[in-house]
């Protein structure tokens, strides 16, 4: 293989130096240290017997999203599960997309290096109906701003990015049941709700939030949470193979570096099997 086709064979970060640092260094002690403020406060976390089977995360600026999102990936760490792979699935905020889009990449890279992208599971996702095409994937942030925390918590995991759109969640469901294995991890990217005050954000993310543990997906609607696609699919397959959804924490980016007057909402979960069984 020439250095030119395993050249295009690797999809470069579209939003390092701005999402999330652009050095190696910095990018490091970024994920680094948010996910040691969180193990400093955890203690009271209740413990579960069980792995993980997936995490729901937000997806915006680490300065706005990232102490969130480092909530459900040092969970991840404390488990300290081997994994064969890492399915992430999100959303196409630039371009319309029906039903779900895998890329044709080898990896994608970071600063951090690169994350390989799992073949064997791209082709069960294409033979159960999602799509090759890397147009979403092209300056999608969405997928690219988990691999920091994945490159830093499961180094060496390979990984499949799946951009979704409008699917039926009872279809979408059964795609998610074709491929997650016991040794596949679940990633949901998704923000909640979008430009609101920070006291009307914090009752609209309340309501997404019970919805969500309580496997109410039905209730959702496209402008609670802008990866509502992938979280309405991830919430019924969760529903159907029996697992918990747990609230790990809610905020906004008013709580975080954002302005009060305007806010995102975001929430971490765990997806897990319940700890009666």
């Amino acid at each position: 293989m020439s250095a030119r086709t395993d050249e295009l064979q690797v999809r470069e970060p579209a939003v390092a130096g701005s999402f999330y640092p652009g050095s190696a260094k910095g990018l490091a002690s970024s994920v680094d240290g948010m996910l040691a403020d969180v193990r400093r406060a955890s203690d009271q976390w209740p413990t579960r017997r069980h792995p993980l089977r997936g995490i729901v995360v937000p997806h915006a600026g680490y300065p706005y999203s990232g102490p969130i999102a480092a909530t459900a990936y040092a969970l991840l760490a404390a488990h300290g599960q081997r994994l064969r792979r890492i399915v992430i699935v999100g959303p196409s905020h630039f371009q319309p997309l029906q039903g779900w889009a895998v890329p044709t990449h080898r990896a994608w890279r970071t600063p951090l290096g690169e994350v390989v992208l799992d073949d064997s599971t791209r082709r069960i996702a294409l033979d159960k109906g999602a799509v090759a095409d890397d147009d979403p994937h092209r300056s999608e942030h969405s997928l690219e701003v988990q691999l920091p925390f994945i490159q830093r918590v499961c180094p060496g995991v390979p990984v499949l990015p799946i951009a979704v759109g409008q699917r039926p969640p009872r279809q979408a469901a059964d795609l998610l049941s074709a491929i997650m294995t016991e040794d596949t991890m679940l990633v949901v990217s998704t923000d909640l709700s979008h430009y609101h005050d920070a006291d009307t954000a914090r009752r609209l993310d309340s309501r997404s939030a019970a919805a969500i543990v309580a496997f109410d997906h039905e209730s959702l609607e496209p402008w609670d949470a802008c990866g509502f696609d992938a979280l309405r699919a991830s919430i019924a397959w969760a529903h159907s193979a029996a697992l918990d959804i747990r609230l790990l924490d809610l905020r906004s980016s008013a709580d975080t570096a954002g302005d009060p007057g305007r806010v995102v909402g975001y929430g971490a979960f765990a997806i897990e099997p319940s700890d009666t069984e």
